[in-house]
């Protein structure tokens, strides 16, 4: 099969380079069938992971025989999106449920611009005003590829943000917040970053960053928890730098049913001699997604971290319960230590995949279809935390093998929205209902 030519509708804002950059097919090339067909499937995966568009579809239409053309069919998104912040400051709205009595006064408000496609290149920035439970300034510009051939790119950020509340240790493996008796800012905190990126192949991607930050704490934070910076004071600055590598070959980015996605990160906290701290953390996050024939599928996915030195600053402890490690049915809780290990799994089953034209009474056509998907889930995590330092007050949790199951709604909606339904059951006995913005894995 001869590919005579590629042409591309719908695509009023984003350049043609952009999306044809996603495809493996190529004018002037002939395939066997077989594996022509399956590119054409690959590509509008590809193509729809940009997500830049609502729609995508990749057709051939022959016009000789053993000749065809491919026609290319997007529905684009709306790029430009003021938004108003209404966002719970805690890990999970569980957290906000249970462990702080639904207080509107950890509530984060303000305003929020994200351009999704400036210039029609893919290149994206976000705009942040916030006010409430943290107050934030945050901007951030990225641009995907800086070449001709489309293989570099970079990105900048830099925020800002103060708190008048603060969670200063963890106790019973679950957080301790402290505002002192003035509602004085116990802390302030700034980074600024600049990153590379590389992308020699469709799946493949290489990241490298340098950065810098700085943190300052009242000193009634230290009554609290005397090494909260590691014994070095009200005051914290280093240089960091890290790389990652991300494998990414999932269907759908924001709620994938087949594929595969592998990232592994090195960080160096700490460059130079006058920085405050010297630590090296490796991540690893490798998932699968295994159609099972039907209406099936199956999620399975590992995530691990690890920390050199036996004890971190408390803005760097990681755990159970800080995304992208939970487990199910620990929604209210924090297992910290330097090391840990989670494998998370769900067998799902599709109910509905349905796509409403609304444009009846939705004038942009941006918005004029809804799409809506409803799955329900089988769901088992477990996993383990590796406290060296072994604090009494967490070890009812930590050091020991966890598991927690249950059941689970999950609801895939427009512009790729997750809302995750779950009654869990954790190896403790404790089980409760919980509900999520984002998809596990």
């Amino acid at each position: 099969m001869t590919v005579n030519a590629i042409f591309f509708v719908g695509n009023e804002k984003t350049r043609k380079s952009i999306i044809s950059r996603e495809m493996d097919i190529t004018e002037g090339i002939t395939y066997e069938w077989e594996e022509f067909v399956a590119m054409v499937n690959a590509d509008q995966k590809k193509i729809y992971n940009l997500l830049l568009f609502n729609t995508v579809d990749v057709k051939p239409y022959f016009v000789a025989e053993n000749q065809v053309e491919v026609l290319v069919t997007v529905t684009e998104r709306w790029y430009i999106l003021p938004s108003v912040i209404f966002t719970l400051a805690d890990r999970n709205f569980s957290e906000w449920w249970i462990n702080q009595d639904r207080d509107f006064s950890r509530v984060n408000y303000g305003l929020k611009l994200d351009h999704n496609n400036v210039g029609g290149r893919n290149e994206k920035l976000r705009l942040v005003g916030q006010l409430g439970f943290t107050q934030a300034f945050d901007i951030q510009y990225s641009k995907p590829y800086i070449d001709k051939k489309q293989l570099h790119g970079l990105s900048a950020r830099f925020n800002y943000f103060t708190n008048k509340t603060i969670a200063v240790r963890s106790r019973d493996n679950r957080q301790v917040f402290y505002t002192n008796e003035n509602e004085e800012v116990l802390r302030r905190s700034m980074n600024a970053l600049l990153s590379y990126s590389y992308r020699g192949s469709y799946y493949n991607f290489h990241s490298a960053a340098l950065g810098y930050h700085q943190s300052m704490i009242h000193e009634d934070v230290l009554v609290q928890n005397p090494r909260y910076f590691s014994d070095i004071g009200t005051r914290l600055t280093y240089f960091f730098a890290s790389y990652n590598y991300r494998h990414d070959k999932r269907d759908n980015n924001a709620y994938a049913t087949d594929g595969e996605y592998l990232s592994l990160g090195v960080n160096k906290y700490g460059l130079f001699s006058r920085d405050n701290i010297n630590e090296t953390e490796f991540t690893l996050i490798a998932n699968r997604y295994l159609p099972l024939g039907g209406k099936f599928h199956l999620a399975s996915g590992l995530s691990a971290s690890a920390f050199l030195s036996p004890r971190q600053p408390y803005t760097l402890v990681r755990g159970v319960g800080y995304r992208p490690d939970f487990i199910r049915g620990y929604e209210v809780n924090v297992i910290e230590g330097q090391q840990l290990v989670v494998h998370k799994n769900s067998l799902r089953f599709e109910l509905i995949d349905v796509a409403f034209d609304i444009s009846a009474y939705m004038p942009i056509d941006e918005f004029a279809v809804f799409p809506f998907k409803a799955y329900f889930s089988a769901n088992f995590d477990h996993g383990y935390v590796n406290d060296r330092n072994r604090l009494p007050e967490n070890l009812r949790l930590t050091n020991r093998y966890l598991y927690g199951y249950g059941v689970g709604l999950d609801l895939v909606t427009l512009y790729d929205t997750v809302i995750r339904f779950e009654y869990s059951i954790n190896n403790q006995g404790m089980g409760n209902f919980f509900i999520n913005m984002k998809a596990p894995f």
